[in-house]
């Protein structure tokens, strides 16, 4: 066991961001379209235990593996998924402020400086190097800055709008700057590694939440800017869906995770939408993202469990 836990990927995470997206679009069904509350109740405890179990698993591999972590640390790729922590924290609190506000507002300002940290660190690990390529950038980059933009959702609920405007805008430019960068690289450089091929679907994720949290920082107005985030997140949606045949045969590995939050994060902006403008157009567009996020969910963690029983994951890495 001790020898798996130094292989634990800290991209893992990636499926609490996913689990954490099913259930905040699960309790905005609730909202418009009348579901159980009971079943995003549950989603959000499993949530919850998967959290923890990764958490402490981590945290092991950080006491008894410390190079181990070290070394993801230092890898040009790995290195981005580490957000994926303080993203889970800011999406598990955005989870928590309707049941348990009293628990969810610390947890959200723990969430927030992690990824405060994270992104001043990353960055300038970015900026100051001499040994990482063009090839090297890939849609995972937009982690570190862009998950600034979830860090709204929860400001404005805990009654923190100016830290919100602040996170906002730090994961709105370096979006529209980082989208430049890889998509130069998707284009004129060599395609990226199967593994990697998932994370195109990360694509969506700044747009999408980009709409929500401004709508949110925006007292629920729907203005210009707003329908501009959210049909640039539809349109890459839909190009996306596209290519299925090149997502469907990539191997199965820890990156299949990235295409979960993406998803859940159409599918609630397109509840939000349905919401302000009371456009049955949009309740389908919602129906069926959030019928497919369910089946994706439900396949990946099986999919999971299955590759850990088989001991496809917490490996070495293939060369």
């Amino acid at each position: 066991m001790l020898s798996r836990i130094q292989f634990f990927p800290i991209g893992l995470f990636g499926a609490i961001m996913g689990w954490s997206g099913l259930v905040i679009s699960y309790q905005m069904a609730h909202e418009l379209l009348m579901l159980p509350a009971l079943v995003y109740q549950v989603m959000l405890f499993i949530t919850l235990g998967l959290f923890t179990l990764f958490t402490l698993t981590y945290t092991a591999k950080l006491f008894l593996k410390f190079q181990a972590v070290k070394n993801e640390f230092n890898h040009p790729i790995a290195l981005n998924f580490f957000p994926t922590i303080s993203i889970s924290l800011l999406l598990i609190s955005v989870m928590l402020k309707d049941l348990f506000p009293e628990i969810g507002e610390p947890i959200w300002f723990i969430g927030a400086a992690m990824q405060l940290v994270f992104t001043i660190v990353i960055i300038n690990r970015w900026i100051h190097h001499d040994t990482w390529e063009i090839v090297h950038a890939t849609p995972a980059w937009f982690i570190p800055v862009v998950g600034n933009v979830v860090a709204p959702l929860g400001a404005v609920a805990y009654g923190y709008t100016e830290l919100g405007w602040f996170f906002f805008s730090i994961g709105i430019t370096f979006w529209l700057v980082l989208k430049a960068i890889v998509m130069y690289r998707l284009i004129f450089h060599p395609f990226l590694q199967p593994v990697l091929i998932p994370t195109l679907f990360i694509f969506i994720a700044p747009p999408a939440v980009g709409f929500l949290s401004y709508v949110e920082l925006n007292n629920y107005q729907l203005d210009n800017f707003a329908h501009v985030l959210y049909y640039a997140a539809l349109f890459i949606t839909l190009l996306l869906f596209a290519q299925g045949k090149r997502f469907i045969n990539v191997p199965f590995a820890v990156s299949w995770w990235a295409y979960s939050f993406p998803i859940a994060a159409i599918t609630s902006a397109s509840f939000l939408m349905y919401e302000l403008t009371a456009n049955k157009s949009f309740g389908y567009i919602a129906s069926f993202f959030i019928a497919f996020l369910t089946a994706l969910i439900v396949h990946l963690t099986l999919r999971t469990l299955i590759g850990a029983f088989n001991k496809e994951i917490c490996q070495p890495p293939k060369h």
